[in-house]
């Protein structure tokens, strides 16, 4: 036996709603675009299928009963849920609602991301945007876990729990005042840098075990006056001349002003910056969406200072 009650189709149960909100079943025909005889047979497999009759039949007319009002109040909360169902599904699948959540480094989402946020948030108005910034262990891990859509770290990534798309790709520049005794050298090499006071992005990252190691094979030992973790605060130092700033280029031109300039570092140091999503699973339509601005916005960028100065360094 089905203790679960009759089973009837959201049809007939539209029906059956539409002849007590309408009055009859020539009305309730029109408003769902059917024939009335459509309809008729779609109350009568309704009751049969309940058990009881839902209208008085009075020469014509249909009046309901005691327990189609009861029924009623019942289907008019359901179909009213049922359209705010469908209602949300539009707008969902036309991203007029819904919730992004990335994980940028800091120099990346204050350097580079404000554009594509804005290109992101006019198309889509509605969706709430959500940009953390974590170490690069924590970002990885709330990536592959999910606590997170996705998010733009550095390559390589050396994990498999992870899949990326290259976004972005750049040099490593020197930042310095205008003035300075350097500027006038078309690149700058560890060489060049001997006995220059630096501005170095902390220990422990890969693109500085890179410089260290440039330098290590130059044989110079590289004169670090302040080691800082974000390119925004060693670009501001380099301002105030306190020391040449060795960093990303792509990431320090928003912090150029007109009191900085910036000439490209040799050896040619690479930064490449991935989104990167779960390898658990499809990444979210909004987070495919961002990367596709991503993408347009990484495409307009200009070129390294490295592929537009000549090959001598003065």
């Amino acid at each position: 036996m089905n203790n679960d009650g009759p089973d009837f189709g959201l049809r007939a149960l539209r029906a059956f709603h539409a002849i007590v909100k309408t009055g009859s079943v020539t009305a309730a025909a029109t408003a769902m675009g059917l024939t009335q005889p459509a309809v008729s047979r779609l109350l009568a497999q309704f009751e049969q299928t309940i058990g009881f009759d839902l209208f008085y039949r009075d020469k014509g007319r249909l009046v309901p009963t005691p327990d189609g009002l009861l029924l009623f109040d019942e289907a008019d909360l359901a179909l009213g849920t049922m359209e705010r169902v469908r209602a949300l599904a539009r707008d969902i699948a036309d991203f007029q609602v819904g919730q992004l959540r990335l994980v940028a480094p800091p120099s990346f989402a204050e350097g580079v991301l404000p554009d594509v946020i804005d290109r992101f948030l006019s198309r889509f108005p509605k969706v709430h945007l959500t940009i953390d910034s974590r170490s690069v262990e924590t970002s990885k891990t709330l990536i592959a876990t999910r606590a997170v859509d996705g998010g733009f770290l550095k390559l390589p990534l050396d994990r498999p729990d992870l899949t990326s798309v290259p976004v972005a790709n750049s040099g490593t520049v020197c930042v310095l005042p205008i003035g300075h005794p350097l500027a006038a050298r078309s690149w700058l090499d560890p060489l060049s840098l001997k006995g220059v006071p630096l501005v170095l992005l902390g220990l422990g990252r890969l693109s500085r075990s890179h410089i260290d190691a440039a330098f290590a094979r130059a044989g110079v030992r590289p004169e670090v006056r302040v080691e800082t973790h974000t390119i925004g605060s060693a670009c501001a130092l380099a301002t105030r001349g306190i020391g040449v700033a060795i960093v990303n280029e792509m990431l320090a031109r928003s912090y150029l002003g007109n009191r900085l300039l910036m000439r490209p570092f040799r050896p040619d140091l690479r930064h490449e910056y991935a989104f990167v999503t779960s390898a658990m699973v499809a990444p979210p339509r909004l987070a495919l969406e961002f990367l596709s601005d991503a993408k347009h916005y990484f495409a307009q960028q200009p070129k390294d200072v490295l592929d537009e100065t000549a090959g001598s360094p003065v």
